[in-house]
């Protein structure tokens, strides 16, 4: 018995600074961060993005470029979120939005997501994610735009640099690169 209690308090003190722990390198590694509305009718704007688009977002967060690049364009979308707890949010805030049928979120490694079908890609990771996820980027369909917020990939130039002060106040730095026709 004094074992089953031991083991017990055991587990009630490791487990909860264990979740902690995972969590919390999660949130060091790409914290959620929101971007404010305005920004994201820029990224609509810069990207052109139109009702023949498929608008991937990787770190989709609560999924708010996708779901208004459907409902303002009739755009079909996928965001791309390791943390299962906004997928669900996502996925309930297009149903509200009336866009569950044009957008899809999932769990899952960016990574190892297949990107052919993305006419229109939105980055809001840190450089050193951007910079791994480069090769991959540049070998997409002729055509496709690249957005990224407020970091760039390294020495990738952007076909198009824009600035715009947030509802939030701060600055943001939009860059956009087209992938050019292969010679």
């Amino acid at each position: 018995m004094k074992q089953i209690i031991l083991y017990s308090m055991l587990v009630l003190l490791v487990y909860p600074t264990f979740g902690q722990e995972h969590k919390s390198d999660f949130f060091d590694l790409v914290p959620y961060v929101t971007t404010p509305k305005n920004v994201v009718d820029a990224m609509m704007k810069l990207g052109n993005v139109s009702q023949d688009d498929v608008v991937f977002d990787l770190g989709s967060g609560d999924g708010r470029i996708p779901i208004e690049a459907a409902r303002r364009f009739g755009a079909r979308g996928l965001g791309v979120e390791i943390d299962a707890e906004l997928v669900e949010e996502s996925k309930a805030l297009a149903k509200e939005a009336g866009v569950s049928h044009l957008v899809t979120f999932i769990q899952g490694d960016l990574f190892e997501l297949d990107l052919h079908e993305a006419t229109v890609l939105v980055i809001y990771l840190f450089p050193d994610i951007n910079l791994k996820l480069r090769p991959r980027l540049q070998k997409l369909s002729p055509g496709t735009k690249i957005i990224t917020h407020n970091y760039d990939m390294g020495d990738w130039k952007p076909d198009e640099l824009v600035e715009i002060m947030g509802d939030d106040g701060k600055l943001h730095k939009l860059f956009l690169w087209v992938i050019p026709e292969t010679k």
